[in-house]
């Protein structure tokens, strides 16, 4: 039972104090910040990050997402770049270079070369009297009063600060460029988001010959055998100059049979929904998907401008698309 309660103990106190470098960072965002965003906004290249260590671990996830969210990046290893790999940074990059210590010897000895080409340099440092965060045109202040480690070695309390600025700095940047929702879809197209965000109704709508469709006045067993034929659980009704009419669905169905209706003598007119919830084919899947939850039903018919069935789209299509 003690050691459970050391074991609780030691991680509260790690996530207090991690918590506490957070809170720290708050007054930190002052004109360096700014700064920064400013150079980086002005870049006409890259930004390449680096770092040594569990920064170059931080610095690699911040790359990550600057790259994901409209801000060209990627991340060099700073031994690696005084060995060749400095040759793909070029004069219209900025470096964003992490030290907690602000002067690791591996970026330390890049600063000359990146000074001579003239490259513009902004630093993330836990020390803004180093060398590092002297030789930049911005520092990002990341210094924590205490490593979540007892013998306040292990890189903990700075790495998660780190990592927070890096975080705001991308937000800061998102915002400020108005990188929109479909502009990170095209960054992700492989994902669950990217489906959600990239697929429009028209993609996967059934359409043509497969788009059921009964004209109005069309006796109900006669659309039921359009519904069968088609498996979609539902069928168009237009009007004689091809508007949509309305809807008839299997829950339409159902609600007939309740209401003691003769099936083989009512007409589709009688019992169809008038109209109903439609969309247009350049509509998003994930925008088709919100009406379709918001209003309970499993169905829309596709429109176009001049309000004539184009097609049908059944929420087994979202799953089947990986829209849900």
């Amino acid at each position: 039972m003690s050691q459970s309660s050391d074991l609780i103990k030691s991680a509260q106190r790690t996530i207090q104090l991690e918590r506490e470098a957070i809170d720290a960072l708050l007054t930190r965002i002052d004109a360096d910040f700014v700064r920064a965003c400013e150079l980086i906004l002005a870049c006409k290249g890259r930004v390449v990050v680096v770092g040594m260590g569990k920064s170059g671990h931080v610095g690699n996830k911040i790359a990550a997402t600057l790259a994901s969210t409209g801000t060209p990046s990627f991340f060099v290893h700073p031994a690696e770049a005084s060995h060749g790999d400095m040759g793909m940074i070029t004069r219209e990059d900025v470096v964003i270079a992490l030290s907690n210590s602000g002067s690791t010897a591996e970026i330390v000895t890049l600063l000359p070369l990146i000074k001579r080409l003239g490259i513009t340099l902004i630093s993330l440092t836990g020390n803004p009297d180093s060398p590092l965060a002297k030789a930049a045109a911005a520092n990002l202040d990341a210094r924590v009063a205490q490593e979540a480690c007892p013998l306040n070695l292990a890189p903990t309390s700075s790495t998660t600060a780190a990592l927070v600025l890096g975080d705001a700095l991308a937000i800061a940047l998102l915002e400020a460029r108005g990188f929109t929702a479909e502009d990170f879809a095209f960054s992700h197209p492989g994902g669950a988001l990217g489906r959600r965000l990239l697929l429009k109704v028209e993609n996967i709508m059934h359409g043509g010959d497969n788009l059921p469709s009964v004209s109005r006045g069309t006796p109900l067993r006669e659309a039921l055998l359009e519904m069968t034929r088609k498996g979609l659980g539902m069928t168009a009704v237009v009007e004689d100059d091809g508007h949509l009419a309305g809807i008839f669905t299997d829950g339409d169905l159902r609600r007939t049979l309740d209401k003691g209706v003769d099936v083989r003598q009512a007409s589709i007119d009688d019992v169809m929904t008038v109209h109903g919830k439609t969309v247009r084919p350049d509509m998003l899947a994930a925008e088709a998907l919100k009406i379709m939850d918001d209003h309970k039903i499993n169905v829309l018919v596709v429109v176009d401008a001049d309000d004539r069935p184009i097609g049908a789209l059944h929420i087994h299509d979202m799953t089947r698309a990986g829209v849900i």
